[in-house]
């Protein structure tokens, strides 16, 4: 049983990323977990968000890319991506894997499993 109840707390396992100062407005900062590197991105709006660093289309970094509105454009081929959903937007077609984020206490956490 304890096997079990050690991957339930693994699957909802909240990592702090640091402060929503750290992550500049429009910008992204990498987090390297098991799951692999993750870009959590701050919009001007300071909306914060997370997607697996890795274009859909050539597994550019979109962490490196530019942050409008809440939209991402990869920095190799100009692909726009949602950060709320991770989908590409047309005539794009493809998406990268969300995960989920919160606020707490001017802190930004990120969970693990994928949403």
């Amino acid at each position: 049983m304890q096997g079990i109840k050690e991957q339930i707390s693994n699957v909802t396992e909240w990592i702090e990323v640091g402060e929503l100062g750290d992550i500049p407005r429009q910008g992204a900062r990498v987090v390297n977990t098991p799951q692999g590197s993750i870009a959590v991105f701050r919009t001007l709006d300071d909306e914060v968000f997370a997607l697996r660093d890795r274009c859909p289309h050539k597994g550019g970094p979109l962490s490196q890319g530019m942050v409008y509105g809440k939209r991402v454009a990869c920095p190799l081929h100009d692909w726009r991506i949602e950060l709320e959903t991770g989908v590409a937007v047309a005539p794009d077609v493809g998406c990268t894997t969300t995960y989920p984020v919160k606020l707490e206490a001017g802190k930004v956490l990120v969970r693990l499993t994928e949403s």
